[in-house]
């Protein structure tokens, strides 16, 4: 899949530019709005992390490839809503989109009544965009702390810069949270700025077009990923 071996080639010459390990750097494939296809065929070349946007589409065609392909993981990079999150708790190993009290509660809720909970990211709405989903980043720590107060396992902050902006100040203000607040992931950098990324600390980033090809939708860049 040249797609996918151009990125990783892209990631490890940014970690070695950076300064930074090789291997420190984790790649989300985004797999959304992709043919069954196209994502077999990386899922064939040995990748095994994905990411989706919504729990009804990710519902409907990853039971299937977790049957043929061992060691799946999904991380979950789409606004959540609070009645969807227990299917999304079940299938998600990871959602990087906590943005607001009230999920948390229900998430911590709901891993009492399963026993488990998957890796949870804070969302940060770097830009304070109206549109966006994510919390302000003045109220990321009350967040962050809510979290924890309920013991949930926070395991880093997600951003998406916005579109027309030098996604730089953004990677670095996420950076500046999670530093302030004792946590060590950080998810940003997308098709068009993952490599500025790794140089900001980055250790998730998440590529979709720049591995699967162009989807047939709009022009403008979607959210999660670019």
């Amino acid at each position: 899949m040249s797609g996918l071996a151009d990125i990783v080639a892209r990631i490890r010459a940014a970690e070695s530019k950076a300064g930074r390990a090789e291997g420190s750097v984790g790649l989300v494939a985004v797999s959304k709005r992709q043919p069954l296809v196209r994502i077999e065929a990386v899922l064939a070349s040995g990748h095994r992390v994905f990411g989706e946007n919504k729990v009804q589409e990710a519902q409907g065609k990853w039971p299937d490839f977790r049957e043929r392909f061992e060691g799946v993981k999904l991380h979950l990079i789409g606004p959540l809503q609070t009645n969807k999150a227990r299917t999304a708790m079940e299938l998600f190993d990871c959602i990087e989109t906590v943005d607001r009290p009230k999920l948390a509660r229900t998430i911590a809720r709901l891993a009492g009544e399963m026993g488990r909970c998957p890796d949870l990211f804070v969302q940060v709405n770097t830009g304070a965009e109206p549109q966006k989903s994510g919390v302000l980043p003045d109220e990321a720590g009350a967040l962050i702390a809510e979290c924890r107060d309920l013991e949930l396992p926070v395991a880093g902050l997600m951003c998406i810069p916005p579109f027309d902006a030098d996604p730089v100040p953004h990677f670095r203000l996420l950076r500046e949270i999670a530093a302030r607040n004792g946590l060590g992931q950080l998810s940003m950098g997308m098709s068009g700025d993952f490599e500025a990324a790794i140089a900001e600390g980055a250790t998730l980033v998440r590529v979709g077009s720049a591995i699967f090809g162009a989807r047939e939708y709009g022009q403008n860049r979607p959210d999660g990923e670019g």
